[in-house]
């Protein structure tokens, strides 16, 4: 980034292009089960919610790009011409993630080949696990693409490289989860997406009387600086040891209880032990809300935060703290951390007319626990990006 150009974009002038001001909306996401499947080969089952990052853009008529965020005291400006300003700089923070957004699509035959100016502006809380840096890329990427009408084909081609973008510019192992729910999620329903071939289909999710509730711990996670990366390797290992006794297997998520035999450390077989578990609770979660059985479906919720605590060690004190009182309560018939982990947010599936009770007594004790207040939001599951008015 070129000395100097930081903190120069005043909101008031910032709209100073040649071109109209169009405005878009990309929702974070919960996944609803199927956590740390999607590095795995695994089927998951997210979907997006209300909270997300909208963005105004103009394109300008020069090669400047110039970036500002409600929520951040710095506002960026880059030089598309500039080999330098297009390279992954620490100091920028949050302003990575659009750079990179369109270093990719510029380098992937989406040329990019006017400089704009775009504004966001963000309901996610930052480091929550709601995926606020999809967000924050799959928004860019439609926005600058200049695209009229945007394909799901064009929605699932932007997500594969924004996933790229992560892994290799950000340096997030990340799977595709994230950018593909971001981009092609659909209103009342999840998506259960083969992470491996990107098969995918929209599973309707009719709660009836129930609504999931998102339980922010406020223990912000920063997935570049946690163990998310050693819980990939962790289970690359784990497959390279079942491959031993089993050549023919591709993927961890596709093992079976019996091919845990072939691994002899024991941290390894926990971390498969979750995987090969949890790829089986996506399938039967999906089977519990076709038949509308929303006990078993709420019991296996729980019955993955406890994998997810026990055999991934990925939870915590702060979200084990949450999920228990969230579970202590005759409104919530099940509840699981949701995202990453190492702090961030859970999911509860509660009874509607009892929210407010609900995030008031459990807040109450998660704060007697930890100290630490909690924010709730009830949300319904919603549409993918999109151009607003």
């Amino acid at each position: 980034m070129q000395p100097g150009i930081q903190n120069q974009v005043a909101t008031s002038s910032f709209f100073d292009g040649i071109g109209p001001i169009r405005s878009f909306f990309a929702p974070g996401r919960i996944n609803i089960i199927g956590e740390h499947l999607d590095y795995n080969g695994g089927s998951v089952f997210p979907g997006a919610i209300s909270l997300g990052i909208s963005g105004s853009i103009q394109f300008r008529g020069d090669r400047l790009v110039r970036l500002i965020s409600e929520q951040e005291q710095d506002a960026c400006t880059i030089n598309l011409d500039s080999p330098g300003d297009l390279s992954f700089d620490a100091g920028r923070g949050w302003a990575n993630y659009p750079v990179g957004a369109l270093v990719y699509l510029d380098n992937n035959g989406m040329e990019v080949t006017r400089g704009m100016n775009i504004r966001f502006s963000s309901t996610l809380p930052p480091g929550s696990g709601l995926s606020s840096s999809a967000a924050l890329e799959i928004l860019t990427a439609v926005m600058a693409s200049g695209i009229e009408r945007t394909t799901e084909a064009d929605l699932v081609r932007i997500a594969g490289l924004m996933q790229s973008m992560e892994n290799e510019y950000i340096g997030v192992r990340c799977g595709i989860m994230d950018q593909f729910t971001v981009a092609l999620a659909r209103k009342d329903h999840a998506i259960l997406l083969d992470s491996e071939t990107l098969n995918y289909s929209y599973v309707p999710v009719d709660l009836r009387d129930y609504t999931f509730v998102i339980m922010n711990s406020n223990r912000p996670r920063r997935l570049a600086d946690s163990r998310y990366n050693e819980r990939h390797a962790e289970c690359g290992r784990a497959l390279g040891q079942i491959r031993t006794g089993n050549r023919a297997l591709e993927r961890l998520a596709m093992a079976s209880p019996d091919d845990l035999a072939f691994i002899t450390d024991e941290t390894l077989k926990k971390r498969a032990r979750h995987v090969v578990s949890e790829h089986r609770r996506v399938f039967e979660s999906v089977d519990a809300l076709a038949r509308g059985d929303l006990i078993v479906f709420g019991k296996i919720l729980t019955e993955s935060h406890a994998s997810l605590r026990d055999d991934y060690e990925v939870t915590g004190p702060e979200l084990d703290a949450l999920v228990r009182s969230a579970s202590e309560s005759p409104a919530c018939i099940g509840a699981r951390m949701t995202g990453a982990g190492f702090g961030g947010c859970a999911i509860a599936l509660v009874r509607r007319t009892a929210v407010k009770d609900f995030s008031h007594i459990v807040g109450q004790r998660y704060t007697e626990l930890t100290g630490i207040t909690a924010d709730f939001y009830e949300s319904g599951l919603e549409d993918g990006v999109r151009e607003i008015n």
